[in-house]
């Protein structure tokens, strides 16, 4: 059985069959960064420091056990679409407020 053909978008991208220590490290950072982006989109709230530190910390951990079920499964590529549906959100949330500010303000 080719393993190489079972690999994930993202796993077969960073050649975690050929070079496992690299690949992983890659996928690991690139976990994070779109696990971080997601969070910063949907679910963050202004916090203090220490609590904002915590919730990375953990968020971090978290990544560790989906880099691991990201090499066969999708999830790097679930984040890439779960970002990209809230970056359209944030979008057209702003474009709605602006029209709204905009007729508010007209009929006054």
């Amino acid at each position: 059985m080719d393993v190489s053909q079972r690999l994930s978008f993202f796993a077969a991208l960073f050649r975690v069959d050929e070079q496992p220590e690299v690949g992983m490290w890659l996928l690991y950072i690139t976990t994070i960064v779109l696990s971080i982006i997601v969070y910063k989109l949907g679910f963050a709230k202004k916090l203090p420091l220490g609590k904002s530190i915590i919730i990375y910390f953990f968020l971090i951990i978290g990544c560790t056990i989906l880099t691991f079920l990201g090499v066969f499964l999708p999830v790097a590529e679930g984040l890439v679409v779960a970002a990209l549906i809230l970056i359209i959100y944030k979008i057209r949330l702003k474009q709605s407020k602006k029209a709204e500010a905009k007729a508010n303000s007209s009929e006054g």
